[in-house]
């Protein structure tokens, strides 16, 4: 998949005091550029320092219309696809959670490549998750 990163920023979802703030505001700010914009759009978790309790990267892009990319998720990774639950306030969150806890109970062996989550236009959130092969 061939991305335009709209805005990018870096995290700990344990150790960063700041890190809901930062995620907030780097949502907010790429919102601003997207206005109007009906393409389906997406946060990419890259970078990985380790695990989920390491530094991560997380940006907001689209998907490139014939333009240069400025991020490519390679092909050939293999995903377990999550599907948010609509209409959960706490939807996104949650999901998360659940994927945190099969990952401790050893039951989703996550590659810690690129993962992300997935912004249809209609309304539809899935988070895709890459997995070992």
């Amino acid at each position: 998949m061939k991305l335009t990163i709209i805005n990018s920023t870096r995290t700990n979802n344990f150790s960063d005091d700041l890190m809901l703030e930062k995620i907030t505001d780097l949502w907010k700010s790429a919102s601003h550029s997207l206005v109007g914009d009906e393409n389906t759009k997406y946060g990419i978790y890259h970078n990985y320092e380790s695990d989920y309790k390491g530094d991560y990267s997380l940006s907001i892009g689209i998907e490139c219309d014939g333009e240069e990319p400025t991020l490519v998720i390679p092909q050939n990774e293999k995903y377990v696809i999550f599907n948010v639950e609509p209409g959960d306030e706490q939807g996104v969150f949650n999901t998360w959670t659940d994927i945190w806890a099969q990952e401790e109970e050893g039951t989703l062996k996550r590659a810690y490549t690129y993962d992300f989550e997935k912004y249809d236009p209609k309304g539809e959130i899935a988070i895709y998750i890459a997995i070992k092969q």
